[in-house]
Formats: structure tokens, sequence, C-alpha cells
């Protein structure tokens, strides 16, 4: 059962966010900043990284591996929400003049590693 409210919630949050090529879809493309090179380079990390998402094998490897598995696709899940999250407001930021929309409006450093002091 815990496993199922685990499963349901990672889902949910996963699902939040879109892919930071369709949020490029969403930009506008008369924006004096579409036809840089950094936004050609922006929306063809955005474009890859939705590519190698689709690659992954996704729920269905972890139900594979049994229950102890599900933490970790989880995880793997989480991050692919941050990097569609950084991928689109690196995106924005080259792509458009428009301030940051509120859901992109964080600050990036707090999805770096921590860093880890062993004894």
């Amino acid at each position: 059962m815990r496993i199922a409210v685990v499963v349901a919630l990672c889902a949910a949050v996963a699902g939040c966010v879109s892919s930071a090529a369709d949020n490029g879809a969403s930009l506008s493309q008369q924006d004096p900043k579409w036809s840089s090179p950094e936004c050609q380079q922006a929306r063809a990390a955005a474009s890859d990284y939705a590519q190698r998402e689709k690659e992954h094998p996704g729920w269905g490897f972890g139900v594979l591996l049994g229950p102890y598995s599900m933490g970790m696709v989880a995880a793997v899940k989480e991050h692919e929400h941050q990097q569609r999250r950084l991928l689109a407001r690196q995106m924005h930021l080259q792509c458009s003049s428009q301030p940051l929309p509120k859901e992109l409006d964080f600050d990036p450093a707090s999805y770096a590693p921590k860093k880890t002091h062993y004894p």
C-alpha cells in the first residue's frame, strides 16, 4: 500500500512540469532573442534531453525489479523533474525578452548537488 502511494505521488510530481521543448514552443518566435545562437543551443539541448528522457525505462522497469527499486525510480524521476525545470528556465532566459514566469523564477543553485563531508 505504501509503495502505491509513493508511486502515485511521484507520478503526480513528475507530470507537473512540461518538457522544456514544449515550453520553447510556447515562446514567441517574433522575439529578437529567438534567432540568437544561444537560443538555438538552448532549444537543441531541450530537444536532446526530451529524446533521452523518452528512452528511459521508467516505472515499468522498477516494477520488474521489485518494490525496493521503486525508490530508485522515484529518485530518477525527481532528477528528471529538476532537469526539465532547469532547461525550461534556461530556454526562457535565452529565447525570450519577457520576465521569467513564476514557476521558473527560482534559484538554480538550489538544484546543485550538496557537498558532503565524510568523517
